[in-house]
């Protein structure tokens, strides 16, 4: 790319600025495309926490901020190399910022990176040579009109748009861009495994019937936040029940990891209880997700306090649980008189609602009760139908 040392020496020398004034001045800077480095700031300052190892590399170049916010994190994208086999050619049919592109290409012998926008393929070449990513070809091209003559791919992955008219979020699989199942047959007749990197919002059930074939579905949190959905499609038919699996990257780099069938799920028979006993068990992200809201307490022997709660209780502490676990203090029933005098005791909680009647800011005008502490109290139904605050701490 043009200037880059210079557009490189501009980028650090303002990281910090207030953007609004340095796009202001840009009249001081000759010989600087200002807008085009602040949205270099812009993405920088979105990709810092998701994209460490990129942050820290001052010479790659982000073709614009959008880029940097759709793109994977660098746990998600290392997650994904699990799924391809080290002598795989794969096919990268949403080019985008290359994150997953560059991720894969660590793993498998070749990747071809395809992306419709000459700017983001010029971006991408540049950055994958400053990456020293050799085994990666660049190629501006349609995804569609690119399938129809691909040879020797093992692999298709791609990550449809989920942006519509006016820039608005779509989540269906119909209004995405490419329209992956009318693409379907074509590229399961050219390669026999498909990757779809899919929106944490798109309904699995739904989506498995647009997508059938479909052998495994992995649900991405990332520090207990949804992030992605990975469908892996074969060419074998007649798969109705494909494996869940729901992993959790910890703020601490852990991993929690739980798998399942929707078929287990169904025959699942779970215990209710209308009392809480000394443990709180809240499943992470991904499992809520997944919709484990049955098969999580019978394969860690739980008790679940209320149908559409998705809470669970025990007498003991069970390590390892695939989510929060809380030791109970106190189960206070959700009363005026009690909830009245509340704050004298509670001046400050983590307030959680499940399946309650108020909202959680509704809860903190009635209760008065600020936010933070070490205290955890979570507004819920037991299975009796009784309104109570469990209150209790994190272990």
């Amino acid at each position: 790319m043009d200037r880059i040392e210079d557009l490189v020496r501009f980028v650090r020398e303002h990281e910090a600025d207030n953007l609004d004034r340095l796009l202001l001045s840009a009249s001081r800077y000759p010989g600087i495309d200002v807008p085009f480095a602040v949205d270099q700031i812009k993405a920088r300052r979105q990709v810092k926490e998701k994209l460490p190892a990129w942050y820290q590399n001052d010479r790659l170049v982000f073709p614009a901020k959008i880029a940097a916010e759709q793109c994977s994190s660098e746990l998600t994208a290392l997650y994904k190399q699990r799924l391809v086999g080290s002598d795989t050619c794969l096919c990268d049919l949403t080019g985008g910022l290359g994150i997953d592109s560059y991720f894969f290409s660590q793993k498998v012998r070749q990747v071809i990176y395809v992306e419709r926008f000459p700017r983001y393929c010029e971006v991408a070449a540049h950055n994958f040579g400053v990456l020293g990513a050799g085994n990666i070809q660049v190629v501006n091209d349609d995804a569609g009109r690119f399938v129809d003559r691909a040879l020797g791919v093992d692999v298709f992955y791609i990550d449809p748009a989920r942006r519509g008219e006016g820039n608005r979020r779509v989540f269906a699989l119909a209004d995405c861009e490419p329209d992956l199942p009318r693409l379907l047959p074509s590229l399961l007749a050219k390669a026999p495994m498909i990757i779809a990197k899919l929106s944490p919002m798109a309904d699995i059930q739904r989506t498995l019937e647009w997508l059938p074939g479909t052998v495994s579905v992995h649900v991405l949190s990332v520090r207990n936040e949804c992030k992605e959905l990975l469908f892996v499609i074969g060419r074998e038919r007649g798969i109705n029940d494909p494996r869940i699996v729901c992993v959790n990257f910890r703020v601490d780099g852990s991993e929690e990891s739980f798998s399942f069938s929707l078929g287990e799920e169904r025959e699942a028979v779970v215990r209710m209880r209308e009392r809480v006993l000394g443990y709180l068990y809240e499943p992470n992200a991904s499992l809520m997700k997944a919709g484990a809201f049955k098969v999580v307490g019978v394969r860690w022997g739980l008790d679940k306090l209320h149908v559409n709660s998705h809470l669970y209780t025990a007498d003991d502490r069970l390590p390892d649980f695939p989510g929060r676990v809380f030791k109970v203090a106190e189960v206070i029933p959700f009363n005026h008189k009690r909830v009245k005098t509340l704050a004298r005791e509670i001046p400050r909680a983590n307030i959680t609602v499940r399946n309650f009647p108020l909202s959680v800011s509704d809860l903190r005008k009635r209760t008065k009760i600020t936010e933070g502490g070490d205290i955890y109290l979570f507004a819920t139904t037991l299975a009796n139908e009784e309104k109570v605050l469990i209150r209790c701490e994190k272990v």
